[in-house]
């Protein structure tokens, strides 16, 4: 017989928020006696089609399923990081990717419910125009239409920042539009706009695509890198990060953020190791087709602070230490 068992040991709920994410918590499955982990379904946040997490997560799911007999995966689209966190500290996804910036900023009662599984591998800022604009820095921007990426993405929480550091306020010294990585390549390529904000790994389909069909350029943003806070770095893009871009006379200076996978800090710890072995362990085989995946490394993986390691993840990581 089928019975209802649970991610983990429920947080205390009220009211009908409450009792919708419970629900949400809760998986249909059975029991698992002979592999050890609790059977169901596994909801993992990702993004915007066009992006990185969406990729990654397409990537992953079948990895997953054929890891974990018992278990299936659903691919929970969002906007982002920002709301790819608040799905799962209110329990309507079960695993999320989110950047560090993002995790740092939430409240410390909701950062106490969640636990990490992995960093995986970090975003660049990207600040893309058309070859021929006059755009040389985000100082340059004042003005501009530019596409930032959509309320409780993680780019938008980085252009905004970035816009501020540089000495712009996002709403009175830019036009600011709430468009993403789904949206803003065909917009700049038709004139709409003038620029756009991506955060996303290394190299990023839709900018490839674009940067294919139309001449266009990516803007330093390192000179920033130092105002920004300290969960931001700064990093340099590989002159063949995108080939097709011209001109680009070499490394293009910008500002980097570390990736998290996140989940649930009551999830069922032996479901948790599990997951963890199997992101690590199909690194290279994703990395064949989302190239950023390949820089995720078990010697780095468990630096994931703000958000301490989950149980599960912590018995996988002693597991394999040498």
């Amino acid at each position: 017989m089928r019975r209802m068992v649970r991610l983990g040991r429920r947080a205390t709920m009220t009211g009908a928020a409450g009792a919708a994410a419970a629900a949400a918590l809760a998986w249909w499955g059975r029991g698992s006696s002979g592999d050890g982990y609790p059977h169901g379904t596994v909801s993992i946040a990702t993004g915007l089609p066009d992006g990185v997490y969406r990729r990654y997560g397409a990537m992953l799911q079948p990895d997953i399923e054929n890891a974990l007999p018992g278990v299936s995966v659903r691919l929970d689209g969002s906007r982002g990081s920002v709301e790819n966190l608040r799905r799962v500290v209110t329990g309507r996804s079960d695993l999320t990717i989110a950047t560090i910036d993002a995790v740092a900023l939430l409240p410390a009662a909701d950062r106490a419910r969640l636990r990490a599984v992995a960093r995986l591998y970090d975003d660049y800022l990207q600040l893309v125009v058309p070859a021929d604009s006059p755009v040389a820095s985000a100082a340059g921007l004042r003005g501009r239409r530019v596409a930032v990426g959509p309320p409780g993405s993680g780019v938008a929480l980085a252009a905004d920042r970035l816009l501020r550091v540089a000495g712009l306020d996002p709403r009175r010294d830019v036009h600011a539009l709430p468009y993403g990585i789904d949206e803003a390549p065909s917009m700049l390529e038709d004139g709409a706009i003038d620029a756009f904000f991506w955060s996303g790994g290394l190299p990023t389909t839709a900018v490839t695509a674009l940067s294919r069909r139309t001449a266009v350029r990516l803007v330093p943003l390192g000179d920033l890198a130092p105002r920004l806070p300290s969960v931001y770095r700064s990093a340099t893009m590989p002159a063949d990060s995108y080939p097709a871009v011209r001109p680009l006379a070499g490394p293009v200076a910008t500002v980097a953020v570390p990736n998290v996978m996140a989940a649930r800090a009551d999830a069922d710890p032996r479901l948790v190791e599990r997951i963890t072995r199997t992101v690590i362990d199909n690194r290279d085989q994703i990395g064949r087709v989302v190239h950023a995946a390949q820089l995720v490394d078990l010697r780095t993986a468990i630096y994931t602070a703000p958000l301490p390691l989950h149980e599960g993840a912590r018995r996988y990581y002693r597991s394999v230490k040498p």
